[in-house]
């Protein structure tokens, strides 16, 4: 998997999922905002679903810039590495749920053969990324706890945010990225490139 990956690849994951990972990190702040906003109106866990799709973002930019096999998987790793490193209070256990997030959006772009980026993949991948992660945080997080139809309200909710906020802003944000001219030496920087000469031609 990892076989075509060339040095500046390896770089630019690293750099993402830095970069994201103290994303990540600020925004459980967010969600414990969310979280007790909520909680007068019984829909606590709801907080942290409404803005769930953030913590799968980097898998979706990194693989859209670079596509190629891994990428999602291993920025996605990467990140949660980064927020047990400058101190998340979840620990070690952010790490495999990182892998399980990156897993999940891997599985869309995998499906693919890795050759389709198009944005429809990317939403898709946003969506494997939620449906994957909720089994494991149903028992990891104790959702068992909950009432069964805030647990289907908080399932569908989790594939709606990581479809806009990791498929389509993720998307968003790498195409900004690669107007500057930043990643003309990968391929999302080429394609762009080829369709802005195209339209001058």
């Amino acid at each position: 998997m990892t076989k075509n990956w060339k040095l500046k690849d390896v770089v630019l994951m690293s750099m993402l999922g830095v970069v994201f990972g103290l994303i990540y990190l600020a925004f459980f702040g967010v969600g414990n905002i969310l979280f007790g906003a909520l909680t007068p109106l019984g829909l606590g866990p709801l907080g942290y679903e409404f803005i769930f799709g953030i913590w799968f973002i980097v898998s979706i930019v990194a693989a859209y810039i670079i596509r190629k096999p891994g990428v999602a998987f291993t920025s996605e790793t990467i990140a949660a590495l980064t927020e047990v490193l400058i101190g998340s209070t979840s620990g070690p256990t952010l790490i495999l749920s990182g892998m399980v997030q990156g897993l999940g959006a891997e599985l869309a772009f995998a499906a693919t053969g890795w050759k389709d980026y198009r944005l429809r993949i990317l939403i898709f991948s946003g969506i494997g990324a939620a449906v994957i992660s909720f089994p494991y945080h149903y028992f990891m997080s104790g959702y068992d706890a909950y009432a069964s139809w805030l647990v289907g309200l908080m399932f569908v909710t989790r594939i709606i945010s990581g479809a806009i906020l990791s498929g389509l802003l993720g998307k968003v944000i790498a195409d900004q990225l690669a107007s500057t001219g930043v990643l003309s030496g990968y391929p999302l920087g080429r394609e762009r490139q080829k369709k802005r000469e195209q339209r001058a031609s």
